[in-house]
């Protein structure tokens, strides 16, 4: 049987295109789940957080990191802290997380994926 495979993101994102690209090449059937449209479920990111810890799924080179005041990028601290943030912009998480049934992965590596597969 085959796994799941469900890869959140936004779909301007460039890493998200390419993993999806990748995953359409590779006729890899899967689901996409967008931010933006559709908001960040809590449940998955309470998943996320467990399985990778908020340091890996914090996105500090992005531009909604680099957009944020210092205050802000300051007082992100901790697992609560990078969680409260994450809710209130959701593009802050690195891209993609992706659902492999029941592993969880951030970011795309196409060796990684193959793998997987």
């Amino acid at each position: 049987m085959a796994i799941m495979i469900r890869v959140y993101g936004i779909p301007n994102c460039e890493t998200v295109k390419k993993a999806r690209a990748w995953l359409q090449a590779q006729d890899v059937p899967h689901t996409f789940h967008d931010f933006k449209k559709q908001g960040l479920p809590t449940d998955r990111l309470d998943a996320w957080l467990a399985a990778l810890g908020w340091e890996a799924l914090l996105n500090r080179r992005g531009t909604t990191w680099r957009q944020l005041d210092d205050a802000t990028r300051a007082g992100v601290t901790d697992a609560a802290s990078a969680r409260a943030l994450m809710l209130a912009k959701p593009s802050v998480i690195r891209r993609p997380v992706v659902e492999w049934g029941d592993a969880v992965t951030v970011g795309f590596d196409p060796e990684d994926w193959q793998r997987r597969l």
